[in-house]
């Protein structure tokens, strides 16, 4: 590999950044508000729309590997990133206008199939520009300090743009739809913010990705390492402390995810008020800075005191706690918006301390597997990390999607069309009850099967990995 040895500057790492934040604003206003988008606003059915997200992102998942060998193959005079990078930039960026931009005259059939066809083509043109913009990484840093700290920056960068998303979304949707729609009934204010909305972060995503690609250059051809997904199971049933990290990620994710997909519909039909979208803005923001002020403090200071396994016990009670409290609070009709913070800030705080648990556990497996099995799969391990993500949020829309259709919340507010209404006041007490009790007590039930298979099946305490290294110095 030829390499030159000049050090990044500022703009070039600036450059890469601000990519970061536009796919991960562009990420999150799909993986956040798609459910919501097709289902309440546009009216895509619950059940049909569970299908479509679960199918959609377990496709997702496999189809990483597949990108991965194409952009791998690739050889251009711009290099063998940078090209996919902006096609699939491009690309997505249309497709998310489009999958936005849902005509509302289409019957039911072709709601469900405009729904289905542009979900899917989003992930397969998402995945296009994701793979070559982390896989590059090693095209233009050195190794060491240098490429680290860029994949820090990278990280901090996407949360920046995941955090503008979740934050903001219902705020500019129900600003942007109010300024521009001609109808004010509340689903077309909806409708049309969503639309406009997604046109913005379009237009953001390829502004900042063509400033990355300007900005940064090849310096070096690099071999990439992709792992199949026939790789990837034959590891994990070789493997067996990956297949206990990844079957617990899974669980815990899962868990997560089922609230997050659901909280808007809390906030909406259950708490209601004319805003309510501005105490659900308010506790996206304090929750996402929980989970970030988490994981830049608080499992530092607890690693002080304890070990990693420790921790994930700490982290799997605090996030019990918070759903048992969030669920008793509203049993007992509590309709105050702000008490649900403090339960909120122990779930998303548990899951900031996870984020960083999920590396560490699953870079223990790969030292594990280099000495009891005499082969490490570094790459292949590290990939079910995206693999075991998309696939819990799949299962997650599938079990938030039938709870939608169970318990006909939107259809039950249908006839509230008129905008700053209380929409809670057209939904039975049944179908509120219903939503607290799948948004909590299946969290609930999957993260005591996670503590119990981690307590059961993991065993590579700091002993252990000690041991291990001792090991490793041998071979």
């Amino acid at each position: 590999m030829i390499m030159d040895n000049k050090k990044l500057s500022a703009v070039e790492k600036a450059g890469y950044g601000l990519g970061a934040v536009g796919k991960d604003m562009v990420y999150m206003l799909s993986a956040s508000y798609v459910l919501y988008y097709f289902q309440d606003v546009i009216g895509v059915n619950a059940f049909a729309m569970g299908i479509i997200l679960l199918v959609a992102r377990v496709f997702d998942a496999f189809n990483d590997p597949i990108m991965g060998v194409i952009v791998a193959k690739t050889k251009t005079k711009w290099g063998k990133f940078r090209p996919w990078l902006l096609i699939g930039t491009l690309t997505n960026a249309v497709v998310l206008f489009l999958m936005f931009a849902c005509p509302p005259k289409l019957d039911a059939a072709g709601l469900t199939a405009w729904a289905a066809v542009f979900y899917i083509l989003w992930g397969v043109t998402y995945t296009m520009m994701d793979i070559p913009y982390w896989s590059m990484i090693p095209a233009f840093t050195e190794g060491g300090k240098e490429r680290e700290g860029l994949t820090t920056l990278a990280r901090s960068c996407a949360g920046v743009g995941s955090a503008i998303t979740t934050i903001f979304t219902m705020q500019l949707v129900q600003k942007l739809g109010s300024q521009f729609s001609a109808s004010q009934s509340a689903k077309d204010i909806e409708r049309i913010g969503f639309m406009i909305l997604a046109g913005v972060v379009a237009v953001l995503f390829v502004l900042f990705i063509v400033i990355t690609c300007v900005t940064i250059k090849e310096k070096s051809t690099v071999d990439m390492k992709t792992a199949s997904v026939g790789e990837m199971f034959s590891a994990l049933l070789k493997n067996d402390q990956a297949m206990a990290a990844v079957i617990t990620i899974v669980l815990v994710n899962s868990a997560l995810y089922i609230t997050s997909n659901l909280v808007i519909y809390f906030y909406k039909y259950d708490l209601g008020g004319v805003t309510w979208y501005d105490d659900y803005t308010l506790f996206n923001m304090v929750g996402g800075g929980s989970q970030i002020l988490a994981m830049m403090f608080l499992f530092p200071l607890l690693r002080k005191f304890m070990t990693s396994i420790k921790i994930f016990y700490v982290s799997i009670g605090m996030s019990l706690v918070g759903y048992i409290v969030i669920l008793a609070v509203a049993m007992s009709g509590a309709g105050v918006a702000p008490i649900y913070l403090i339960p909120g800030v122990l779930v998303m705080a548990a899951s900031g301390v996870n984020n960083v648990l999920i590396t560490i556990f699953l870079a223990n497996t790969v030292d594990y597997g280099l000495v009891k099995l005499g082969r490490s799969d570094e790459s292949v391990i590290f990939s079910m990390q995206t693999f075991v993500v998309k696939l819990a949020s799949g299962i997650a829309a599938f079990v938030a999607s039938v709870a939608l259709g169970i318990f006909n919340l939107s259809d039950a507010a249908t006839t509230e069309e008129e905008h700053n209404i209380d929409f809670s006041l057209a939904v039975p007490e049944s179908s509120k009850m219903g939503l607290r009790m799948i948004m909590t007590l299946i969290p609930i039930a999957l993260l005591v099967v996670a503590f119990f298979w981690f307590r059961k099946k993991y065993i590579l305490t700091d002993e252990k990995m000690e041991e291990l290294a001792q090991q490793k110095k041998n071979l």
